[in-house]
């Protein structure tokens, strides 16, 4: 581990290591692990089911979903392949054969 950290909450350079996994701001006095800080910021979405997903991964559509400007939704059980996780209300972008591209709510899917 480095000497010295950004305390994340007053942005002091001068943050250093308590010995353990910790390290504190002499500033502000606030105590932080730098492993679950990163663990936290990490983009996590969960799909229909509970299960995580990531890049790459294919999904499927679990109820009709109207597309502004279409006459026709996307159909439930449509299968999505290889899905980017964005950050955002709708948190996952991909390529819908028939529609092009398309943002959608992780909620409205599952994992194939």
């Amino acid at each position: 581990m480095s000497d010295s950290q950004t305390c994340p909450e007053c942005n002091s350079p001068y943050g250093y290591s308590t010995g353990d996994v910790l390290f504190a701001c002499p500033e502000c006095g606030h105590e932080w692990d730098p492993e679950a800080l990163a663990r936290e910021n990490e983009l996590t979405v969960i799909d229909s089911n509970g299960q995580p997903l990531q890049d790459g991964d294919d999904v499927v559509v679990i109820k009709n979903l109207p597309v502004k400007g279409s006459p026709k939704p996307i159909k439930a059980g449509t299968k999505v392949k290889n899905i980017r996780l964005v950050e955002g209300d709708h948190n996952i972008d991909c390529k819908i054969t028939g529609f092009g591209a398309m943002a959608l709510k992780s909620e409205f899917v599952k994992k194939a």
